[in-house]
């Protein structure tokens, strides 16, 4: 037998972690389109009911940091984003902040909801149409945690579903047709379709040209936030969104 020695490295490239629900079936396909390949993706996977309703969705606040404590321990991370938009409305941002920092180092931390806000900041976007896919109950939360923090929904749609595979199989053509009757209502700045679990990527390039509004998706927002955030930039696979373009220096 021969021993070598060998030569350690350190990796230059920014680094993000995300913590995926067990039920969702999209976000990690959409982040291999939005995220660049400079940038290493870690992914782990946190307990999660099949159905959306506040009490599921407050369960998951006692995993949260074992999800986060799965992410490879020597990584120095730049950001770490929980994938789960009405997650974060019901448990709290500063929580789930919190609960990611007990689980995994991490210089930056964001969610949906806290990179939707950014978002619409970078945008200038003060009035949305809300397109989500679940039941009034749960949607309500998200948009009043969204009013605290300045952006409005005045125009409101829903597929009123519970269970996450159905959400995950809902149509390009019904999120279309949804999104363009929330944008005919008018007095709005932009539409945010509502949940990781949506095929959205697809539909949100041609619904701007369509609308000639801003067309923000949890996913979008997200991946966008967290590359900001670790001072990445954005695939070219969505590079034709409004807020792929958005240029700034200071991202919160």
């Amino acid at each position: 037998m021969t021993t070598f020695d060998y030569a350690m490295q350190e990796d230059p490239t920014p680094s993000i972690g995300l913590i995926v629900l067990q039920s969702d079936e999209r976000i990690e396909q959409d982040f291999r389109r939005l995220l660049p390949l400079s940038v290493n993706l870690y992914v782990s996977r946190v307990q999660s009911s099949p159905d959306v309703t506040p009490e599921t969705l407050q369960l998951m606040e006692a995993h949260i940091p074992a999800a986060a404590r799965l992410l490879p321990r020597p990584v120095r991370f730049d950001a770490i984003g929980y994938g789960c938009t009405s997650g974060t409305a019901q448990i709290g941002q500063a929580r789930v902040a919190e609960l990611l920092r007990q689980g995994a180092s991490t210089k930056s931390v964001s969610d949906p909801l806290s990179a939707l806000v950014a978002a619409c900041n970078a945008l200038g976007v003060r009035r949305l149409a809300f397109l989500s896919p679940y039941i009034a109950d749960v949607s309500s939360r998200l948009r009043t945690a969204l009013s605290e923090r300045g952006v409005d929904s005045p125009v409101f749609g829903t597929f009123a579903e519970a269970e996450e595979q159905r959400v995950a199989r809902i149509t390009s053509q019904s999120l279309t047709d949804a999104t363009l009757a929330l944008a005919g209502q008018g007095g709005i700045d932009a539409v945010f379709l509502s949940c990781t679990n949506l095929n959205t990527l697809d539909v949100i390039a041609p619904l701007e040209r369509e609308t000639g509004l801003p067309i923000l998706s949890s996913n979008l927002v997200l991946a966008w936030h967290l590359c900001r955030l670790a001072g990445g930039m954005m695939a070219e696979g969505v590079g034709e969104s409004r807020l792929a373009k958005v240029e700034t220096s200071s991202i919160d």
